[in-house]
């Protein structure tokens, strides 16, 4: 259940993310901000609403799209597990917020991702492992949809449902663009749903910026005994600035100046 008060908080949390996403991506000059900006309400949702992240039974994240990692690094900021200060430091010499999550230099960092293709593998064996060892912990990752082009994503897919891999949920950021262009001009992904049925894994689909539906989606897979689950996120590149969204230049682009400012005009008004 999901009261107003909560949502009002979570929808808070995720406007203050996509300011945190822009002044940091804007100070460095580099960094992948149409898709950091995408997975915000995936991220928040996880972190403030459904995730178990006390003890060793804790739940697990990979951010399997690695490069999206502003946007766990702002959130990780608002659990208080991060000084703010340090998101002025991304993507420098020696700075422990590379342009990649790196679990050497930050204990609340699963994996060391940014090899597309590679997390939701991990996640696999996270999950057998917490069965093999009885524990009630579960595995999210969140994998974007020019990433699902890998064919290692689909060794995974089969190998968790053939091991009835019900502590694993996959989170797929499904916002249509990818580095060079459209994913459907690049490499067709429809229909996505059935190629996740036709593995055996339960399927959830939703607005991927509406706070109630992805948790409800979530919360749903939670329960389900049956084998792995995946939430299909419909997202857009680049949510809540306009002149960024729906637009593959922001793939990778920071924002210049002119930009900037901006953008920050239209996040003080969410």
């Amino acid at each position: 259940m999901i009261y107003e008060e909560n949502l009002k908080e979570l929808k808070k949390i995720a406007a203050k993310t996509r300011k945190r996403i822009l002044e940091m991506i804007f100070n460095s000059q580099s960094g992948h901000i149409g898709g950091s900006l995408s997975s915000v309400e995936a991220i928040v949702s996880l972190y403030f609403n459904v995730m178990n992240l006390q003890g060793s039974n804790r739940d697990r994240f990979i951010l399997s799209k690695g490069h999206g990692v502003p946007a766990l690094y702002a959130v990780l900021v608002e659990k208080n597990w991060m000084d703010e200060k340090e998101l002025l430091t991304l993507r420098r010499l020696g700075s422990k917020l590379q342009g990649h999550p790196d679990m050497k230099t930050n204990p609340y960092i699963d994996m060391s991702s940014g090899s597309l293709g590679q997390g939701l593998s991990v996640g696999v064996g996270m999950a057998l492992g917490a069965k093999l060892q009885k524990s009630p912990a579960k595995v999210y990752t969140l994998v974007g949809d020019g990433e699902l082009e890998e064919g290692q994503n689909y060794e995974a897919m089969m190998f968790a449902s053939h091991h009835k891999l019900n502590n694993l949920i996959a989170l797929v950021d499904n916002n249509g663009l990818q580095l060079d262009g459209p994913t459907k001009e690049i490499l067709a992904l429809e229909p996505l749903e059935k190629r996740f049925e036709a593995f055996g894994w339960k399927i959830e689909v939703c607005d991927g910026h509406n706070f109630v539906e992805i948790i409800n989606a979530l919360n749903r897979l939670k329960n389900n005994e049956s084998g792995p689950g995946v939430v299909i996120l419909n997202t857009i590149k680049g949510k809540g600035i306009s002149f960024m969204e729906n637009k593959v230049k922001y793939h990778g682009a920071p924002p210049n100046e002119e930009e900037y400012l901006r953008a920050l005009k239209e996040l003080e008004n969410w």
